[in-house]
């Protein structure tokens, strides 16, 4: 008796330990993606004559505003200026002087359309010395629509909750005495709402567009949410009737992890200027 009850604390721990490994792995791809992503802040520190100044350029905006760029420069003899021009399109560069705002320089670059881009460069300079914040690559920054917090919430919970059991089927899979299979429908249930139905929905609001992906498109987001499931329908059928196909869920868990780590917006919409 003593045995069957130790016995069974070993099992109840065990997987609450594979819960809180799946967990860890689910939290760090999400931090990864999000940090890694090319909407994601482009951040960074110049320095000017021995003082550090640190900075942060957007790379995502909503077309209901001009995008600002705003720096922190108490220094009052550091001036600066912003040159701009719509990515995908034979226009000219155009320059925005930084104007001061107490001890920030500030300027907007022109809202555009969902989907939209403009590129841009970042100068500061003091006596007669330039610096550049963009180094030789200018930023790339991509407008959207407003999606609502009705639609955006429940998408981000179920893609977080199907990758989460996703990695919980996986960890099963390799555990011999483990059940994936009780995951994978679950998975597949949870990926399918998040991806397939509130992702369109989403993209729709954002850029004006439910799907962009194969064989519309070749939006990184949406192929690599279609490549996913593809795996793991192919998981379900090698699982079922009782076949034991349990490296095929690892397959489809890995598969699906390594296309979660691609960011989002990667080959994203994009407008054309040039037509």
């Amino acid at each position: 008796m003593v045995q069957s009850n130790f016995f069974s604390i070993n099992i109840a721990e065990h997987k609450k330990l594979l819960w809180v490994i799946a967990i860890i792995i689910t939290l760090s791809s999400a931090v990864y993606q999000r940090m890694t992503g090319p909407t994601y802040p482009k951040r960074g520190k110049i320095e000017i004559d021995g003082t550090f100044y640190s900075y942060k350029l957007l790379r995502s905006e909503e077309t209901t505003s001009d995008a600002l760029v705003s720096l922190d420069v108490p220094d009052a003899e550091i001036e600066g200026y912003v040159k701009y021009k719509r990515y995908n399109s034979n226009d000219e560069w155009t320059t925005l002087m930084l104007r001061r705002n107490g001890d920030s320089l500030v300027a907007h670059l022109p809202k555009q359309p969902p989907a939209g881009k403009l590129l841009y460069r970042v100068y500061l300079n003091k006596n007669a010395q330039k610096y550049s914040l963009t180094g030789e690559e200018p930023v790339i920054i991509r407008f959207k629509g407003s999606v609502p917090l009705i639609i955006l919430i429940p998408h981000v919970i179920f893609m977080f909750f199907a990758m989460l059991f996703s990695n919980r089927a996986a960890l099963d899979a390799l555990d011999r005495n483990g059940n994936a299979k009780k995951y994978l429908l679950i998975t597949i249930g949870l990926f399918f709402i998040g991806g397939f139905l509130l992702g369109p929905l989403v993209q729709k609001f954002a850029f004006g567009e439910y799907w962009t992906g194969v064989p519309f498109g070749y939006d990184l987001t949406d192929n690599k949410t279609l490549l996913a499931m593809i795996g793991w329908l192919f998981a379900w059928i090698k699982n079922r009737n009782d076949r034991d196909g349990r490296g095929w869920i690892v397959f489809a868990a890995v598969l699906m992890l390594a296309v979660y780590l691609i960011p989002h917006s990667v080959w994203g919409s994009e407008l054309d200027y040039t037509k």
